[in-house]
């Protein structure tokens, strides 16, 4: 039986060019902390740091630890009285990244319809973000947290994609087997082979794919608009 659906974010249900977006993200962040005396190189190469070191962290710690003990590492431990600052960007500036997204009600109605059918909409947004972050780009799609039965943030997660142990923390947080869920995701490495390692199959959302030379896999590419019939057959083959 069918009782979870997996959404990935950008690119899938939020769709736009990740290059547009890491271009325009960084421009907007610098502006803002250059304000309180952050350099605009250091500081993209310190959040590149802490991001490579959430992808690669072990479950030990929640990736908000980690990417703060990376920042301290450059700034110094006074710098952590500057996260609320950096939150305040999420909630803030961080909203004109919507410019750079496609309008589309699509996204909105397949999250909604996916709770009407009785299943669990689970967003496994790679959790390298603050909640505030991922909450602020769902907005973008007029989805809000309780849209979702889960969201992944780096608050509340202790691996990110492609550590297969991303998805298994999040069957074992809602007691489901693999074959009780599938996963709408872009990327054939980060969302395919991550979790089609533990069982779970897995569809590629067209339109903003990413294709990695590490991905093994081969998964079905669907469009936005066929993501509803889907999910109605895939509960139908697994009743």
């Amino acid at each position: 039986m069918l009782k979870a659906v997996f959404f990935d974010l950008d690119g899938t249900l939020l769709r736009f060019d990740e290059n547009k977006f890491l271009k325009m993200y960084f421009q907007l962040l610098c502006e803002k902390t250059a304000k309180i005396g952050y350099e605009p190189k250091k500081l993209i190469d310190t959040i590149w740091k802490g991001t490579a070191l959430m992808y690669h962290n072990n479950g030990e710690k929640t990736n908000e630890v980690v990417f703060w003990e990376a920042f301290q590492e450059e700034y110094g431990k006074e710098s952590l009285n500057d996260k609320p600052y950096f939150d305040s960007f999420y909630s803030n500036e961080f909203r004109a990244l919507k410019e750079i997204t496609e309008a589309s009600p699509l996204s909105h109605e397949i999250v909604k319809e996916t709770r009407e059918l009785g299943l669990k909409p689970i967003l496994s947004t790679n959790p390298i973000f603050p909640m505030v972050g991922q909450l602020t780009r769902i907005s973008f799609l007029d989805l809000k947290e309780d849209d979702f039965d889960y969201i992944t943030a780096y608050e509340n997660s202790s691996y990110s994609k492609p550590n297969p142990m991303y998805f298994k923390m999040l069957l074992d947080k809602f007691s489901l087997k693999p074959e009780e869920v599938i996963l709408f995701g872009n990327n054939d490495y980060e969302d395919g082979d991550c979790a089609s390692a533990l069982g779970i199959k897995v569809y590629l959302v067209d339109g903003y794919l990413i294709r990695s030379e590490k991905a093994k896999g081969n998964y079905p590419i669907i469009l936005l608009s066929n993501v509803i019939d889907v999910i109605k057959e895939e509960m139908k083959n697994r009743a």
